[in-house]
């Protein structure tokens, strides 16, 4: 593999985490406030706010796994890691 092709490979992989990740805590901030919010106008109903929210933080958080999957796929089937080790 020529050194162009490798980093365009890390540079999609670098990117695939970046924005995965920034669009995950974007989310997460926006579902917290929202959270936050609920419970200050509520706080009766606390509990089901709180379960709520864990369950969206956890889907959020697998939208930045998946861009850590694809980082490692671009990676592996690239032979970018054997060339980088």
């Amino acid at each position: 593999m020529d050194k162009i092709h490798l980093a365009l490979v890390c540079l999609g992989a670098a990117h695939a985490v970046g924005f995965a990740g920034l669009g995950a805590g974007i989310g997460m901030g926006h579902g917290l406030n929202g959270a936050c919010s609920g419970v200050a106008r509520n706080p009766e109903a606390k509990g089901a706010i709180t379960t709520t929210m864990i369950l969206g933080m956890a889907l959020v958080e697998s939208i930045a796994i998946y861009g850590l999957v694809i980082a490692f796929i671009l990676l592996i089937k690239s032979g970018g890691v054997t060339a980088v080790l």
